[in-house]
This record gives C-alpha cells, sequence and structure tokens, in this order.
C-alpha cells in the first residue's frame, strides 16, 4: 500500500484518481492547489506526489521546485498542454514523469506503481568513480566536475549512472526507458532524448563521454 498526495484544483480529477487509487488498496491525500500540497508535503511522508501544473495560488511547477528543497517524493506531473517545453522545465525541476490530458486513471496507476517500484529497488553502489575530472559518487549520489559538486535532477541522476555502471556497453533508447524509468510502454524516445540533452548540458567538457549510437541509444565511452 502506497502513501499519495494528489494535489488538482479539479474535484472531478481528485475523485476519479482516488477511487482508483483506493481501490487498489492505497491511502490518498487532496490538495486542491500548490500552497496546500507543498504544506502537506512537509507535514507528511507521501510516496509520491500526483500534481496538475494549472493550479491556484501555486502552480504546479513552481510547487514541485519547492518541494525539491526538503524531499526527494517522486512527483507525476498533469497537465494539459504537452508541449515539449513544458515536459523539459518540469524535468528540469526534478519532476519524475509527465503525463497529458486527458488521460487513463489506469495509465496513472500504472506509472505511480512503476516509478515507486524503482525508486524501493534501486541500489546504491559503494563506490566513487573518477573520469579526468568528473567524480562520480554513487553512495553519496554526488557528481563533481574539477572538484566542483554540480546540480542534477534525480532523472539525471539515475541516468547518468546506469550509463556509467554499463560503461563502453551500447544502450538502446527502449533499454535506458526500461530501466531508468522502469517501464517500456508508456515513455518514448523523446524522453530519454530530453534528459540526455539536459545531462551533456550540465557535464560540460565531460559531455564527450556520452555517445550518440544514431539509430539505436547511448553509451557512456571511456
Amino acid at each position: 500500500m502506497y502513501k499519495i498526495l494528489i494535489a488538482d484544483d479539479e474535484q472531478k480529477i481528485r475523485e476519479v484518481l482516488r477511487e482508483y487509487a483506493e481501490f487498489e488498496g492505497h491511502e490518498v491525500e487532496e490538495a486542491v492547489d500548490g500552497m496546500q500540497a507543498m504544506e502537506l508535503a512537509k507535514n507528511g511522508e507521501f510516496d509520491i506526489i500526483i500534481m496538475d501544473i494549472m493550479m491556484p495560488r501555486l502552480d504546479g511547477f513552481s510547487a514541485c521546485k519547492e518541494i525539491r528543497k526538503f524531499s526527494s517524493t517522486p512527483v507525476l506531473m498533469l497537465s494539459a498542454r504537452g508541449e515539449e517545453y513544458d515536459k523539459l522545465f518540469g524535468f528540469e525541476i526534478g519532476a519524475d514523469d509527465y503525463v497529458v490530458k486527458p488521460f487513463s486513471p489506469k495509465e496513472i496507476l500504472a506509472r505511480v506503481n512503476a516509478i515507486i517500484k524503482r525508486n524501493q529497488t534501486q541500489t546504491i553502489q559503494n563506490e566513487v568513480t573518477i573520469f579526468e575530472g568528473l567524480e562520480i559518487n554513487f553512495t553519496a549520489r554526488d557528481v563533481k566536475i574539477d572538484g566542483e559538486k554540480i546540480a542534477l535532477t534525480p532523472k539525471e541522476y539515475d541516468l547518468l549512472f546506469y550509463l556509467v555502471r554499463n560503461k563502453n556497453i551500447a544502450l538502446s533508447r527502449n533499454k535506458l526507458l526500461e530501466t531508468v524509468w522502469g517501464y517500456d510502454f508508456f515513455g518514448d524516445d523523446r524522453t530519454i532524448d530530453t534528459h540526455i540533452k539536459m545531462l551533456r548540458n550540465n557535464l560540460g567538457e565531460y559531455r564527450k563521454y556520452i555517445v550518440t549510437l544514431r539509430g539505436m541509444g547511448y553509451k557512456f565511452e571511456v
């Protein structure tokens, strides 16, 4: 059983998602805007937060950004807009997944199960790996460039760690999606490409280690 926070200003959406979640045995709390979602996230332990973007008082993007300052709880964003910019911005501020309305409640619950399962089963190796000035600490989830710690989103950490652990191995986009995101049905190639672009930007000159395999995927090549 998971504890889920559903934040959406549309009562009908909250009711439908609650009904499906409780049918699967999960505990649900509701928030009607971003401010209330942030306060509940501060005062309660949740396994995942399902949050709409367009909400009064404090929008979902802003709420997610604030929540990331004190919590690593997975966030699944909901939006009526499917523009790539919105998805990219959501991932940049730490969202774990992004679903465009209208959606199937069954799909949302499938994504919730996949996200939580991935977080619960993720293994962290007790080691530090260094490639020139790029230092990766798996235990602390730290990445440093020339001695300076850089900030990555949770998904960027997961993606980089998986690439490094499988260095010099060609990894298809489907494999990365299935392993890092925890499912292979709901995502698409653009999810991987967007995060690779973000990760490369953060790695600066050490972006050279992430090699594109045309028509296939990527690999961390050393």
